[in-house]
């Protein structure tokens, strides 16, 4: 056996790096006329109903808003009861023929299979399910004092996900309908100070590629890994290191550092005109996906990048640091939207 092992390991990297090259100009071609016919083709959600989690404030709220331009029904769930309800006025007024707010918490299963059979009783069927309800927490590892605190991110970001999900599948499956997985970047590049969160979007990245193999080709599945998009976490909203959610604008800084936030509504665009293309996978900002095969290939690089940019250590040993250049008001006045600059919270 272990001469067996020794084989492998000498004759199988450089014979799948062969094959690799070998197939992957055609199958670059096929991707681009595959993605021409989907951009020709791509579903018309009129008059399609939308489950939408997370739905009362920033990428949940902007994603309910394209939907109903588009002339879909909504289903909006969000534990925010007022939030949901002004969000659904808004939507009826852009164009959603009909919206209906469930309010709920994802962390609970017996929520999430109500507000799957209340979509279904108002409805009659489920075409998209939006996973979206998700929540931050910034801290070193080591510094919080309990680690259950952190308990409830992977409890809202994964398992909220997967509640929902697990009640929409027989939905879905009738109506041939699309799951929308919005996860983050840090799923796959892992950012320091945010452990738990990071490991919470890994997970929901693994769940979703394992559905798209089970499930075939009954149920779309569309992961979304989001960079820095305009809500009310890029405000700085998150659970800190005692288990409170608070804003700390300051900790929000040392995170970002110079990478620009990209507007909530071209973001929830570009998300939905992908979700109807039937995308497997969508980044947004779109040109950060070139930092997907910098992790692949030069890991080391970005994490010691990572830790020399967004430590507390870094960001106050040394005066170039990405917060005290963000503190740069003019740059601050160009990369990130005047929400995100604004200290104003909306109102719970």
């Amino acid at each position: 056996m272990v001469f067996i092992h020794g084989m492998l390991n000498v004759l199988v990297p450089p014979l799948s790096l062969a094959i690799l090259m070998l197939i992957l100009p055609p199958f670059l071609l096929f991707k681009i006329l595959r993605f021409i016919v989907r951009l020709i083709f791509r579903e018309n959600v009129a008059g399609k109903v939308v489950l939408i989690t997370g739905a009362s404030s920033g990428i949940g709220e902007h994603l309910a808003y394209e939907y109903a331009k588009r002339g879909a029904h909504l289903a909006l769930v969000a534990r925010r009861e007022n939030r949901i309800k002004e969000v659904a006025n808004n939507a009826k007024l852009l164009g959603s023929p009909d919206v209906i707010t469930i309010p709920a918490d994802v962390s609970r299963p017996q929520d999430c299979r109500r507000f799957v059979e209340s979509t279904i009783d108002h409805f009659g069927r489920l075409d998209h399910l939006v996973n979206n309800a998700g929540i931050n927490a910034v801290s070193m590892f080591e510094d919080t004092t309990d680690i259950t605190n952190f308990a409830p991110v992977m409890d809202i970001n994964f398992w909220g996900s997967a509640y929902s999900t697990y009640f929409s599948i027989p939905h879905l499956r009738q109506s041939k309908g699309k799951i929308v997985a919005v996860a983050s970047y840090t799923g796959w590049m892992p950012v320091t100070r945010m452990s738990i969160y990071n490991a919470s979007k890994a997970a929901l990245i693994s769940l979703y590629e394992t559905l798209r193999t089970e499930l075939g080709r009954d149920v779309g599945i569309t992961i979304v890994t989001p960079v820095l998009i305009e809500s009310e976490m890029s405000q700085g909203k998150i659970l800190s290191k005692d288990g409170k959610m608070v804003f700390d604008q300051q900790i929000r800084d040392m995170e970002v550092g110079v990478v620009p936030i990209k507007s909530v509504t071209e973001a929830a665009k570009a998300i939905v005109n992908s979700v109807c293309r039937g995308d497997s996978y969508l980044t947004e900002p779109a040109w950060f996906t070139t930092m997907f095969y910098w992790q692949i290939f030069f890991p080391e690089v970005l994490g010691y990048l990572n830790r020399r940019s967004l430590t507390s250590e870094s960001a106050e040993e040394d005066p170039a640091s990405s917060k005290n250049v963000l503190d740069i008001k003019l740059l601050k006045k160009y990369i990130n939207p005047k929400s995100v600059r604004s200290p104003n919270i909306k109102p719970n």
